[in-house]
Formats: structure tokens, sequence, C-alpha cells
């Protein structure tokens, strides 16, 4: 039997448009799963990658993060996936470089440790909008100690913990804002943090604070509301926990402008972010960091916790996936749309 035909959509140099043609099919190495892909997400890093070539170590590249699909090809030593198994995987050519490792392809190369198993009452192209989310959300809240994520920026180290399948924990005691909380990576920080027994209060679109809702915050707050500020404040001291800090999932300069200020009144804290942090006017009990959604310390969340949880639904395919095609060549669409802005939803094109 002869081997499938891979293809791929190649970036050739920044700001141009993907190009699909063929593509070498790749093997797994040592640690690896090849999936075939059923279907791949849209997030903004991947816009940043197109426009502005970041991280792109090679060209002509491929690039994407989020795929579900079938394995292919199992690597040594990996021995939590067979052939066939219906898997989401979190591909990471960003640090890698390697063409094959993107996800704007027909086969994609994923670590076996960053690759949970898809419950078979979910769709692939429900599953293709959790596995970056899930890693962005655990580096958000999980990291112990900061690391390097850009020259002179740390990662933030909330050091909160993992989140849990048992069905009740004890009391909140520590209180988190999740600022964008309908965003992909808002809504999958607040599934986590609910999950690890966290009070989140939630700052959204008043269109969107159901879902905020839906994903387990305590209190959801309009951000067009003139007096978001002071509710949230109150919030945070009427919650009878400690207060850690902010996760904000739109980072910019308004939205640090509100976070400084809610972090001032209520003594300090994290403010973990998706974009370089601010550095003017931060007060010295204020620690900021940018995720950089791609660390070890998911490990154990894809391993233990992302299969059963979505088997049960305890965490949710959120936001839902809007399709905008079937086949590589609907990618630059659907990067199109995504840089155009979508509110409470993930893009996914169908292969």
């Amino acid at each position: 039997m002869s081997a499938p035909k891979n293809q791929a959509a190649w970036l050739k140099k920044a700001n141009t448009p993907l190009e699909v043609g063929d593509a070498p099919l790749p093997s797994a190495g040592a640690g690896e799963i090849v999936l075939k892909n059923a279907a791949v997400a849209m997030s903004p890093l991947d816009c940043h990658m197109q426009d502005a070539g970041v991280f792109v170590q090679q060209w002509p590249t491929v690039f994407g993060c989020d795929v579900a699909g079938e394995v292919y090809d199992i690597g040594f030593g990996v021995d939590t996936f067979k052939k066939g198994d219906r898997v989401i995987g979190h591909c990471i050519n960003l640090v890698t470089g390697r063409p094959s490792d993107g996800a704007y392809a027909l086969f994609t190369v994923v670590p076996a440790t960053k690759a949970a198993i898809l419950p078979e009452h979910i769709s692939f192209t429900d599953g293709a909008v959790v596995p970056f989310a899930v890693e962005a959300a655990v580096c958000a809240l999980s990291v112990k100690e900061p690391g390097p994520c850009m020259p002179g920026v740390l990662t933030p180290a909330l050091g909160l913990p993992y989140p849990s399948l048992q069905e009740s924990l004890a009391s909140a005691s520590k209180t988190i804002v999740v600022y964008g909380a309908s965003s992909s990576v808002g809504v999958m920080t607040t599934q986590n943090a609910t999950a690890a027994g966290i009070n989140v209060i939630a700052v959204a679109g008043a269109h969107n604070l159901d879902l905020a809702k839906r994903c387990g915050a305590a209190q959801v707050f309009d951000h067009e509301d003139s007096s978001v500020v002071e509710k949230i404040i109150d919030a945070a001291k009427s919650s009878n926990s400690e207060f850690v800090g902010i996760f904000d999932a739109i980072s910019t300069p308004d939205t640090y402008a509100r976070n400084l200020a809610i972090l001032e009144k209520l003594g300090g804290g994290h403010l973990a972010c998706v974009h370089p942090p601010p550095s003017d006017n931060v007060p010295s009990n204020v620690k900021v960091g940018m995720i950089f959604a791609v660390n070890d310390v998911a490990t154990r969340v894809f391993k233990d916790f992302v299969t059963p949880a979505l088997q049960s639904g305890k965490l949710k395919c959120l936001p839902p996936p809007t399709i905008v095609g079937k086949g590589l060549q609907h990618v630059n669409d659907a990067l199109k749309k995504s840089k155009a802005g979508v509110s409470a939803t993930k893009l996914v094109v169908e292969l």
C-alpha cells in the first residue's frame, strides 16, 4: 500500500497569503505522534506569525497550533496512543521551527505529551478548539517560577493548582479575575481555574456573560460598564478569599489601565498577559508577565485531566467553533476572518 500524500498551507514570506502545496509525509520521532488531521483551528498567534514572521525559524514554513484527527504514526517510547486513536493536539512549530510541526497540513507531528484522546461523542471540529487554549491556560495559572518569554519579559508565575476531576473541592480560597473571558484562552482559563477550586470573576461583553457563567465564573461583569473597575474590586473584596491577580486575555493599553487600577485597590498581585505587559506606572507590588504557551507544566493536564474532563463534561469545547470551510485552501480565509475579529467563537477549517 503506497504512502498517503501530504499537503500543507505554506508561508513563503511574511505578510503574504499561504500557498497550498505538496509537503513531505512526516514520521514520528521519539516521544511524538503523527496525526492525520480532520480539523484545524485558528488562533491570534497564527495571525502574528503570518503577518510579521514572528517565531519563524526557517522559510518556507507551516504554522498553526490546534489539530484534531487520527493517529497515523507513533514514535519510540510512546505508549499512551495507538494508530487510529481520535486525538487532539497542540502543535509547537513556534518552538521547533520545523514545518512538519505546523497544524496547517494534512499530516502533522505532535508531541505525545501535548495530545489527548478525544472522546467518541465529541466531533473533531469541536475538539480542535481545545488544545492550544488548554496549554495557554495552564501557563497562565500554574507556572511556579518566572521564566524567559521574550527579551526583557518574563512569564507570569501564579503557582495556582492544576484543574481537578473531583466534583467538589474545598470552598474557594483564592480569587482571580479573567479579563476577556469569552476569548478562546479566556474561556479555557476560566474552566481550568474553576476546576481547580479557584473563584473566578469574569469580564466580557454583555452578550457573552452567559458563556462566562457556563464556564464556571462565579461573577461576571460587562467590560463596557462605566463602573466595571469598582464592581470588580467590590466583588473581590467580598469573596472572602485571597486575591491572586488578573489574567488579561485581551492585553491592550485600555485593559492594562483598568487592570492596574484594580490591582492597586486590592493590594497588588499578578498581572498575566497575552501580549507584552505594561512597563510604565506599574506598582512595586504588582508582578507582570506574558504567557508563553509551550511549557512542560501542561504535561500533567494533557495526560490526566483533558480526556476524562471532556468525557464527563467538566471541560467543554468552548468557545464553540465556526466552520470556515473544508480544505487547506480555506485557511487563508479563516485567518482573514480572525484578524477582522471574532467574538465568543473559534474559527475552524475541516480537512
